[in-house]
């Protein structure tokens, strides 16, 4: 699917972008786009890769004219750009509203006109049933990149969204936080009832090309991915520390959710992910095959799992970052 396109990331110094980027250089691309607006992590990023594939565009999602001269000549959008920490969310909402909605818009409408072939946005479990505002511009998000298939008229634009959970190790994750506060020999933990799913930046990335090849223009896809016990993660990570429980913080879950009931009337499951499908009267039955119908009262929720992991298998992904 990558082979010798024109690729766009927007986001592209983020956690996710950097191992994109990284991982498409090995799969044909033509060119691959960098698209942020940090100049400083941009900078960065050029000491790191030195693929001359590689161009880097200053700019925001905010700014549609600066949106449509990146995405000339582009064929495939992967849209990473977002506003994500929910504590800055709740603090600064119309900034967010900006980003994550407004942004979402420019994009679509750049990518139609523009002629992009595929648009893939990520989204987060936050945007399933949300409670923070963060979860509430991600909802927004999506709903508008999946209706963007309905009005592409005589252009040939498909757009798709990837849901998925927590990312090993990213930046803003708990990993990071829990590491450098062990030194102290106390580690803050929420609740300790609490579960999230858990994913690797490797897994991720690969879900997306995955979707590339298999999207036809309006699925929300979303992986197959183990749960995680805070607590056990606080144990692998600090083993020696003491815990302490400090509350949940606002617009926090206790558990999240990547598909609800409501969801299951519309979803299929395949394999190793389930597709969120869009409610339009062209959707047709051959895109279903090998798939089956989830039963309505299905709901995919981090602490009713089928896959857990364990507090050694948590050790080793965080050894491996």
């Amino acid at each position: 699917m990558l082979e010798e396109k024109v690729v766009l990331v927007t986001g592209g110094t983020g956690s996710f972008g950097k191992k994109f980027v990284r991982k498409a250089l090995t799969l044909g691309v033509k060119k691959i786009i960098v698209f942020s607006r940090d100049e400083l992590k941009q900078y960065e990023m050029k000491q790191e890769f030195t693929d001359e594939r590689i161009r880097f565009f200053i700019g925001d999602v905010r700014d549609k004219e600066r949106l449509y001269r990146a995405f000339d000549g582009v064929d495939i959008v992967i849209h990473a750009a977002a506003m994500k920490h929910v504590d800055a969310c709740e603090y600064n909402p119309f900034e967010a509203v900006k980003t994550n909605i407004h942004g979402a818009q420019n994009i679509i409408d750049a990518a139609i006109d523009k002629g992009v072939e595929k648009v893939i946005a990520l989204s987060t479990d936050k945007a399933c049933s949300p409670i923070n505002l963060y979860g509430a511009t991600k909802l927004a998000s999506d709903k508008l990149f999946i209706a963007a298939n309905a009005y592409v008229g005589e252009k040939h634009t498909k757009f798709a969204v990837v849901r998925y959970g927590n990312v090993v190790g990213s930046r803003g994750s708990v990993v990071p936080f829990f590491k450098k506060v062990r030194e102290t020999g106390v580690l803050p933990v929420t609740d300790d009832r609490m579960t999230r799913f858990w994913i690797t930046l490797d897994k991720g990335v690969q879900f997306v090309i995955d979707n590339l090849d298999r999207m036809h223009g309006g699925e929300l896809f979303v992986p197959k991915i183990p749960s995680m016990n805070i607590l056990d993660l606080a144990k692998a990570i600090g083993p020696e520390c003491d815990i302490k429980i400090v509350g949940i913080r606002p617009g926090e879950k206790l558990h999240e959710a990547m598909i609800t009931e409501d969801d299951a009337r519309h979803t299929i499951e395949f394999d190793d992910y389930y597709v969120i499908q869009p409610e339009f009267s062209w959707w047709s039955e051959e895109f279903k095959q090998g798939s089956k119908p989830l039963p309505d009262d299905f709901h995919y929720v981090s602490n009713e799992n089928t896959q857990w992991l364990t507090i050694e298998e948590l050790r080793e992904l965080v050894e491996e970052l």
